[in-house]
Parts: C-alpha cells; sequence; structure tokens
C-alpha cells in the first residue's frame, strides 16, 4: 500500500464550500423565523443555534473516536487528496484489502469525512457570528444614544480563533495517529467552544427582558465555582479514559477487577506525551497503567457527583437559578447511570456516546449558571447593627 501524505489541502476549497452548504440551512430557517425581530433577538437566536449544532458535533465526535473512525481518512482535511470517500474509493478499498479489520473502511471514512463537514459548518456559522456582531456593534456606536452591544465583538472573535485552533487540534488527531494527549485537548477544545457560546448567549438574554443576574450567597457562588472546576477535571480524566481506550480495565463496581486497590501503574498511566498504547520510551503500556487511568476518573467521579448534590441542594434551599439545578440534578443521575453502563455492560455504544454528551451538557449547564448568577455583595464591617450598639 501507497504511503499516503498526512497534508493533501488540494480539497481544501471544496471542503470550505460543503461547510457553507451545511450552514445554509439553518441559517435560511434562522432567518424565515426572525427576520422582523431587533437585532440583538437575532443575533442571540443564531448564538443559540451555533451552540447546539456545537453540541452536536461534540456528540459525533464521540461517536468518531468511539467507532474507531478517527483514522477512517489517514489524511487531512480531505480523504486521500478527495472531498469525500466517493472520490477515494480506490484507495480505501485497497487499505481495506490489505487490513480488513484496520482504520480505513468505507464506513469509517463516512463517519471521519461527515464529522469535518459538520466542524466545516459550525465554523461557517461562527464566521457569520463574529460578522453580525461587530455590524450590530458598529451600528450602536454610531447611534446617538444607543443602548450599547450586549456582547462585545471581541467574545465571537476570541471563539472564531478558539474554533481556527481546534481545527488544528482536529488536524494533528489525524496526523499524529490519535495521540492521547492530542485527542484529548481536542475534547476539551469542543467543551470549551459551548462555554463561550454559553456564555454569549446568556448575556443576550440578560440584555433583553429577562433583567439581571440572580443573586447568590458567596458560599453558594464559590461552591458553584468549586462545582465547575471539579467537572472541567473530571472531563479530563474522562477523555483520558477514552483516548487510552481504558473503560474496560474495570469490569466490576464498585470495586475494580474484585479488589478496593487493584494493582495500578500511575506513572506510566499518566505519562501525557506518549503515542497510542505506549510508553514514552516505546514500550508497550502495561494494564496496571490503564487501571491506574480508570480507578482515577471513577474515584474522581465521586467527589463530583457529591458537589453536584450539594449544589443542586443549595441553590434549592435558596429558591434560586431553578432550570440550571434541575438540569444539574438530571444531568448528575444521566452521567451515573451510563458511566456504570459503559463498565457492567461492556462499554455499549450509545451509553458511551451519552456519557461524553452529558459531561459537555453538565459543563454547558454550569457555565449557564455562573453566567446567569453574581456573588452577593460584601456586607460592610457594622452593618445591620441597631443605632448606638458598638461592638
Amino acid at each position: 500500500m501507497d504511503a499516503v501524505a498526512l497534508y493533501n489541502l488540494s480539497p481544501a476549497l471544496r471542503l470550505m464550500g460543503m461547510g457553507l452548504a451545511v450552514a445554509l440551512g439553518p441559517l435560511a430557517w434562522l432567518w424565515l423565523r426572525h427576520r422582523g425581530a431587533a437585532p440583538a433577538t437575532q443575533l442571540r437566536a443564531l448564538t443559540l443555534l451555533t451552540l447546539f449544532l456545537t453540541f452536536d458535533l461534540v456528540l459525533f465526535g464521540a461517536f468518531t473516536r468511539l467507532t474507531d473512525s478517527g483514522l477512517g481518512c489517514p489524511d487531512w482535511p480531505g480523504c486521500y487528496g478527495h472531498m469525500s470517500p466517493v472520490g477515494a474509493r480506490d484507495h480505501i478499498e485497497a487499505a481495506q484489502s490489505a487490513m480488513p479489520t484496520g482504520p480505513v473502511t468505507h464506513g469509517k471514512a463516512w463517519v471521519e469525512m461527515v464529522h469535518r463537514y459538520l466542524a466545516t459548518g459550525v465554523g461557517v456559522l461562527i464566521i457569520v457570528l463574529c460578522l453580525a456582531t461587530w455590524l450590530q456593534w458598529r451600528r450602536a456606536r454610531r447611534a446617538a444614544g444607543a443602548a450599547p452591544a450586549a456582547v462585545s465583538p471581541g467574545w465571537p472573535l476570541l471563539t472564531l480563533l478558539w474554533v481556527i485552533a481546534q481545527g488544528a487540534f482536529g488536524a494533528l488527531t489525524v496526523t499524529m495517529k490519535l495521540f492521547p494527549a492530542i485527542v484529548t485537548l481536542h475534547l476539551l477544545g469542543g467543551v470549551g467552544l459551548l462555554a463561550l457560546l454559553t456564555m454569549q448567549a446568556e448575556r443576550y438574554r440578560q440584555a433583553g427582558d429577562a433583567g439581571a443576574a440572580e443573586t447568590l450567597g458567596r458560599g453558594l457562588r464559590a461552591l458553584l465555582w468549586l462545582t465547575a472546576v471539579a467537572v472541567g477535571v473530571q472531563l479530563a480524566l474522562g477523555g483520558w479514559v477514552s483516548t487510552n481506550y481504558a473503560v474496560l480495565a474495570c469490569s466490576g463496581f464498585p470495586t475494580c477487577q474484585g479488589s478496593w486497590w487493584p494493582p495500578m501503574d500511575f506513572a506510566q498511566g499518566f505519562e501525557l506525551w506518549r503515542p497510542l498504547g505506549e510508553q514514552g520510551d516505546g514500550g508497550l503500556l502495561s494494564f496496571a497503567a490503564l487501571t491506574a487511568i480508570h480507578y482515577t476518573h471513577r474515584l474522581f467521579a465521586y467527589l463530583v457527583f457529591a458537589l453536584l448534590l450539594a449544589l443542586v441542594w443549595g441553590l434549592h434551599r435558596a429558591g434560586a437559578l431553578p432550570r440550571q439545578r434541575r438540569a444539574l440534578l438530571g444531568l448528575a443521575l444521566l452521567q451515573f447511570v451510563t458511566g456504570l453502563s459503559n463498565v457492567v455492560l461492556g462499554w455499549p455504544l450509545l451509553a458511551a456516546v451519552v456519557h461524553t454528551g452529558g459531561a459537555a451538557a453538565l459543563m454547558t449547564v454550569l457555565v449557564w449558571a455562573l453566567c446567569a448568577s453574581r456573588a452577593a455583595e460584601r456586607q460592610p464591617t457594622g452593618a445591620g447593627r441597631p443605632a448606638g450598639v458598638h461592638a
């Protein structure tokens, strides 16, 4: 089988055209639905649409990874230098004949290319969002007495730069042969993109008729931040489990391999810069290393679950953020069920994809809660004492 050039930019323009075609449908629907609305309402709708399709992209990225389709087309951005697997049929058949159970098959090639089409479409939507936000901000500055734009154009510009970096990590995922650190960063980058879009959508909501952010007690606000950080760490640990294919290292629950503390090699397991399935020195990754990766994720999940329950209870007692707290409780339970299913049912595809989507949704809701709330002002010393009473 002939060697394949890792980067072949010849189909890049046609791939961009495919991304434009993917984005035109949602953009046309959005224009028809909101053509008479105020510019801020249109921008919020565009932001929410982009957020929804980005979440779909994260889910499809998980499906691509979990079906071992990440190398379905071993070059970038096309497939053997073509815009679709149709033009690469002969190359794919040759690769599949040489290695029938290998990473390149017709089905895997289509999964990989559909993921790239969707990613390009999301990129087009973010470019449109960036341009539309800048135009609305410019009009607001020129109009005398007009209210300032709800979102500075710097935020969608940052989002555009972020998605460009995501594209670079997507390319490296292929050309570096599913290097675990790169694949994990690519997953985290997708969640970061969701967070950026969520923040912008919430700012538009508050600038409309919904009013200002809710006030939380300082302790509850700190718990919200702590939970968001913990979920971010757990996302990274879960990505590390998935990209190292360590899910099945523990087949029982709550114990692992019949023990509360099975043999584990943390130094090997958390050596970050190494190829898939190998140690940094070229030796094979041991089963004890995979066990360490899996069990660390499981142990940290207990902490995250406890923090989520404490946060939901605290929000309930304060009567704050009802939509967010209900979503957090539902997603926490979903994560527990799907995580357990991955272990006891042998990593079924549906449960694995939903588990990744649930983690991304958890972080999205936590960012939404952070943006929709603010800490109570610190009371000045002596505030609230009756007149004439001194310390």
